[in-house]
């Protein structure tokens, strides 16, 4: 019985770590689409962000990208992280301007199909976390506000 139970657990772990590895692996129209876009990336890190898409983790040239595709393989957007002393001026004075007292904690150099490179940054003041999305000449497209509470909600 206890050569049972070793054996058992054994091949339940096994199986466990097969399955869990099956998980980070995209399927084949996505892992094409990717190397076909970035065709120099030898190791990506595969996540599942939901039933739609799926995000690559990895290097290139040095810096640190992230790239999402749809379940078909189309691309969807690259972010390549940034520091924030990288930005383009017109977005330094627009966060300045607009969110004094905020601290950048991130920012990212976004693309997507069919539209100019945005910047992505991300801000905190307090319990407040705020992502705003801006056009290179500073425009502010887009922003999102989070608090502390909202993500313990989560």
């Amino acid at each position: 019985m206890k050569y049972f139970l070793i054996l058992f657990a054994f091949s339940f772990g096994f199986l466990s770590t097969s399955c869990a590895q099956n998980k980070k692996m995209a399927p084949e129209a996505i892992q094409a689409a990717f190397k076909a876009k970035f065709p120099t990336v030898q190791k990506a890190r595969w996540d599942m962000e939901n039933e739609q898409e799926w995000e690559a983790e990895f290097k290139m040239n040095g810096k640190e990208m992230s790239a999402n595709f749809k379940a078909d393989g189309s691309w969807m957007e690259t972010e390549t992280e940034m520091k924030a002393a990288d930005l383009p001026q017109a977005i330094k004075d627009a966060l300045a301007a607009q969110f004094s007292g905020y601290k950048t904690e991130e920012a990212a150099m976004v693309e997507t199909p069919g539209q100019a490179a945005a910047y992505e940054v991300e801000l905190e003041m307090g319990e407040t976390t705020i992502e705003a999305l801006f056009s290179a000449d500073g425009t502010l497209i887009k922003q999102k506000t989070e608090s502390e509470e909202d993500e313990d909600k989560d």
